[in-house]
């Protein structure tokens, strides 16, 4: 039997190919992060997913924050860009490639997570093309070592579409210790200073871990994530797992990085903890 196992599509274009620059890279990254870092139970996370010369930077404020943790399970949410499709794909058997290695799926958990009532299931073709997951791997390699993972790739990012995902991993998970990783950029291709105030509304909701909020703004057109089920499942788990604070990070957006202030794309991390590290 031939093991499923995900090559990497983008290595080599949105992040280096060599597994030496590649780490030095992210290591690098972390290396500027002026963040503290919180004394607390990290549950959940908020990080962009465009490429490393974009949002690298931003994304290392988050990931920074969980270096050398342990958990049982990382669970990574985004969304598809490139296959439409309704309900949520999962990944359930073999891992994902990056230039550092294989990332293991808990094969156990995903199975549980798979519910065919919630329109949870298996569809490889979400996977295969989609780089919101595998953006989030080496950072998450760099930062926690070996650890197994479930890949979820949301075709339909309504908001009861995250709460029956929510609910179904909620139940999968029991009592394990989780990441889990939200996959998101927020405002697209805006003049700087409009997607700057849109996603200012972003961030609020993200600060406040108000997912409803989130959800209700993005459906009507007042602020932007491509990913914005992933941030809302997300602050939705860490809520059930005991998060009662949040953090934001950092926010820049492409304008930042390019000086191209014309049409730009936003990013932010956040994390989401309990105040009381366990």
């Amino acid at each position: 039997m031939v093991e499923s196992i995900r090559k990497s599509v983008v290595a080599g274009s949105w992040y280096p190919s060599s597994p030496k620059i590649l780490r030095a890279d992210i290591e690098a990254y972390f290396e500027r992060v002026t963040e503290k870092p919180v004394q607390g139970k990290i549950i959940g996370l908020v990080a962009p997913h465009a490429g490393y010369m974009y949002s690298g930077q931003v994304a290392a404020y988050a990931y920074k924050q969980i270096i050398g943790r342990l958990y049982d399970v990382v669970i990574v949410i985004g969304p598809s860009h490139r296959l439409p499709f309704d309900g949520v794909s999962v990944y359930s058997r073999g891992g994902y490639e990056t230039p550092l290695g294989i990332v293991r799926v808990h094969e156990e958990i995903a199975d549980k997570i798979i519910n065919k009532k919630a329109n949870i299931v298996e569809i490889k073709m979400a996977h295969r093309q989609e780089h919101a997951i595998e953006i989030q791997l080496p950072f998450l390699q760099v930062a926690l070592g070996d650890f197994p993972f479930i890949p979820l790739v949301m075709g339909n990012q309504g908001y009861r579409t995250c709460e029956a995902l929510s609910e179904t991993i909620i139940k999968a998970v029991g009592d394990r210790k989780v990441l889990i990783v939200g996959s998101s950029d927020l405002s697209h291709f805006y003049p700087y200073s409009s997607a700057v105030e849109m996603d200012n509304l972003a961030l609020k909701h993200i600060g406040g871990m108000n997912a409803r909020g989130l959800a209700d703004d993005i459906e009507n057109g007042l602020c932007e994530a491509c990913g914005g089920g992933a941030i809302v499942t997300t602050m939705m788990l860490a809520r059930k797992l005991g998060a009662d604070k949040t953090r934001l990070l950092k926010y820049a957006n492409s304008g930042d990085v390019t000086g191209d202030k014309h049409s730009v794309v936003g990013y932010t991390s956040a994390i989401f903890f309990e105040d009381q590290f366990v």
